[in-house]
């Protein structure tokens, strides 16, 4: 096998990966996953998964490291809303603000432990899984507390429609597929025109542009079958927003490149002069903040909290990470490979509950699909090492 075939299929594993199990559950439930309802569902399901992962990306930069409490502040941010909106009679802007701020003050805590006192982060976050999640029973006072509030559910759960152009079927969701192909199809064409100026050394012509071609096809495809079932929902905008400023974070901004040098080489990176510490501070705060809203995108989807809401779903955000490809030894990993991560487990989940498998075995299935990708991260670094 050639050098190019073995970087290529190395780069792109968890893409065909995705491929794979995407046409083998189209073939399992006879053509139901492509329904445009499922497909819909698919990105509402894992919304706040990708949000989580955004967060714990950063997390895991730094050495490998991972939070366990988020799934428990989801649980105590989405209780407090809660409490406000349906006992307080709160106002819901005011409430998403509080709501975010006790998630940053939450991952401040956090990030003070494990930053500047050293505290290892799976002992701080495993003590803050259990605290906020008592916090927030505490808050619900054990019970299932509805949320009916309409701005609230509306800024999280609503489609975008526009009068007159998605009366019979929602068309703006195709021209947004139709402009997102188009930018992805220039910005491709610039980059390849700005290292060429360079000079820079680059892919090949007909590698680039097929890969943006597939991606462009791929926009068109799925934003007309978001078309015909209710449009673009408001929760794909918040996530798409997320991943886009975190994937400008990490991947444009010298900031961004602080976490991949913590994770590659902590005293090398504290004899270049980086506050060390502050970046592990930064890492778990914006983890907390993370959460918070993932707690509001839940509370919303769901339209109600309980002292189980956000169990294991900390699980989900860690597995899209490495499954999309994070280094276990931290210093490596993007936000592209966590969307792909948590897409494939996505897409592993709705698939086997439209085939009516329980939720045992789709644990199993998560579980080695998470085993897997690991192993190949950990083969894969001893055989470059």
């Amino acid at each position: 096998m050639s050098s190019n075939v073995k970087s290529f299929l190395r780069k792109y594993t968890m893409v065909i990966a995705l491929v794979v199990v995407f046409i083998l559950f189209v073939g399992l439930t006879g053509g139901r996953l492509l329904y445009a309802q499922n497909m819909s569902n698919l990105m509402l399901q894992n919304g706040y998964v990708l949000v989580m992962a955004c967060g714990m990306l950063l997390c895991i930069l730094t050495g490998g490291n991972i939070d366990l409490s988020v799934g428990s502040v989801i649980c105590l941010v989405g209780g407090i809303a809660a409490v406000f909106l349906s006992n307080f009679g709160m106002n819901p802007i005011l409430t998403i603000l509080i709501c975010l701020v006790i998630g940053l003050a939450v991952g401040c805590w956090q990030g003070f432990w494990i930053g500047y006192v050293r505290i290892p982060p799976f002992i701080t976050t495993l003590a803050g899984m259990f605290m906020f999640r008592g916090f927030g029973r505490l808050v619900l006072d054990n019970k299932t507390l509805a949320i009916k509030d309409k701005t609230f559910l509306g800024i999280f759960t609503n489609y975008v429609k526009i009068p007159g152009l998605d009366d019979a079927q929602c068309w703006s969701a195709v021209i947004v597929g139709v402009v997102a192909a188009a930018y992805v199809l220039v910005s491709t064409a610039r980059s390849r025109a700005n290292k060429a100026k360079k000079g820079y050394r680059q892919n090949s012509a007909a590698s680039d542009f097929g890969r943006a071609i597939i991606i462009a096809a791929l926009l068109i495809w799925y934003s007309y079958l978001l078309s015909q079932y209710k449009g673009i929902p408001f929760m794909l905008i918040w996530v798409v927003i997320i991943c886009l400023i975190y994937n400008f974070i990490t991947s444009k901004t010298a900031f961004g490149r602080y976490f991949y040098a913590v994770g590659g080489n902590e005293k090398a990176t504290q004899l270049s002069g980086i506050d060390t510490n502050k970046i592990y501070f930064i890492a778990y705060a914006n983890m907390g903040l993370l959460a918070g809203l993932a707690g509001l995108l839940c509370a919303a989807r769901v339209g109600s909290v309980n002292g189980s809401t956000g169990e294991s779903f900390e699980m989900d955000a860690i597995g899209s990470c490495f499954i999309g490809g994070a280094s276990a030894y931290g210093g490596s990993g993007t936000i592209g490979g966590v969307v792909i991560g948590a897409l494939l487990l996505g897409v592993i989940n709705m698939g086997m509950s439209i085939m009516g498998i329980g939720d045992s075995w789709q644990y199993v299935v998560k579980g080695a699909v998470l085993m897997i990708a690991v192993v190949f991260d950990v083969v894969s670094s001893r055989k470059n090492g």
